[in-house]
């Protein structure tokens, strides 16, 4: 593998260590090497937190090195003041002298502007070094930016004929298809979204929390369809785990595009990526608008024979695993 790919490489891994704590801001991964030596790695902090090159920077125990150093990053450094100063500011004040990035930030307050800076500051800057990679990585900062919509992920669990409910059930809450481990890993995702989001139907029937308690880290924002108001306030939708916004008929109009408007209100509220739970009219709205980025779809072992059809959907296969008796697969939008 070429040098400058296998430190990006290295930053893309040491980039996910912010996922699900960085947003609004992008997870990126930054490497100081000299002479072909790491002397310094960082990634983007919580939110308000330093950036990933501060961190790098701040990592190098011998500072007199930065000037004949080379720093990696996964996005293109920042030229503009936000809750900290311009990363590129910082570097240049460092003197390094080569800078490599993945890929350029389409953010409007950036877009070209840090690396013009850099090249003006006399910095050796090389741009698309596992480009693809690098997008994919920042595929929610992206898309928020680009589209001016959340990052889409619709998920659900069938059972193995094909519902994600029972005709009749007797009690208000979950019918579980897919096992403990499926579940603890649907928990896991929660807490690496910023939003989840479900429809009244679901609320009623299943009265679920919506949130990570089997995995530790950040509650995602409880988004509820709530057309008419109709949901009772003590459940658990409305506990003090985590903040719910109520989406009602006064704030869109729910006879046309739906799923366009409900993405113009998560937008409105800086979300930058979104689960999609349910129910099936909910997920057949964003599938019938084409409005998801990614599928995760769970097959467990009960035969419900009759119930609530799971939606159908088309798209390429990126992942398929069993875990145990349960199968998931994932899909990306064509």
């Amino acid at each position: 593998m070429p040098v400058h790919e296998h430190y990006i490489k290295r930053c893309l891994e040491i980039g996910k260590n912010g996922l699900g704590t960085t947003r609004p801001n992008p997870m990126v991964g930054a490497v100081i090497v000299n002479k072909n030596k790491i002397i310094g790695e960082g990634y983007t902090s919580p939110y308000g937190g330093n950036h990933a090159e501060v961190n790098a920077i701040n990592s190098v125990q011998d500072k007199s090195l930065l000037k004949e150093s080379t720093i990696y990053v996964t996005l293109e450094p920042c030229s503009h003041f936000g809750k900290t100063p311009p990363c590129s500011d910082l570097i240049i004040t460092n003197k390094i002298p080569n800078v490599v990035i993945g890929c350029i930030d389409d953010n409007k307050q950036v877009a070209g502007k840090g690396v013009k800076k850099l090249i003006d500051a006399g910095v050796n800057v090389t741009v698309g070094i596992l480009e693809n990679e690098c997008k994919q990585h920042h595929k929610r900062f992206f898309t928020f930016h680009n589209k001016k919509r959340p990052y889409i992920i619709l998920k659900w669990a069938e059972s193995s004929d094909g519902y994600i409910a029972p005709e009749t059930k007797d009690e208000q809450k979950p019918v579980w298809i897919t096992n403990k481990h499926s579940r603890q890993l649907v928990h896991k995702w929660r807490t690496e979204e910023q939003a989840i989001l479900v429809g009244t139907n679901t609320v009623i029937q299943d009265n679920p929390s919506l949130t990570a308690r089997d995995w530790t880290g950040q509650n995602p924002t409880r988004f509820v369809l709530d057309k008419t108001h109709k949901l009772s306030k003590d459940l658990n939708i409305f506990n003090d785990d985590a903040k719910t916004i109520i989406i009602s008929k006064d704030i869109i109009n729910f006879t046309e595009n739906v799923a366009q408007q409900i993405c113009g209100v998560l937008f409105k509220n800086n979300i930058n990526s979104v689960i999609i739970e349910g129910g099936s009219e909910t997920l057949k709205t964003f599938i019938s608008e084409n409005l998801w980025d990614e599928a995760r779809i769970f097959k467990g072992v009960p035969n419900f024979k009759t119930g609530t059809k799971a939606p159908l959907l088309k798209g390429n296969v990126i992942l398929e695993k069993n875990i145990k008796e349960d199968s998931l697969k994932i899909y990306m939008n064509d």
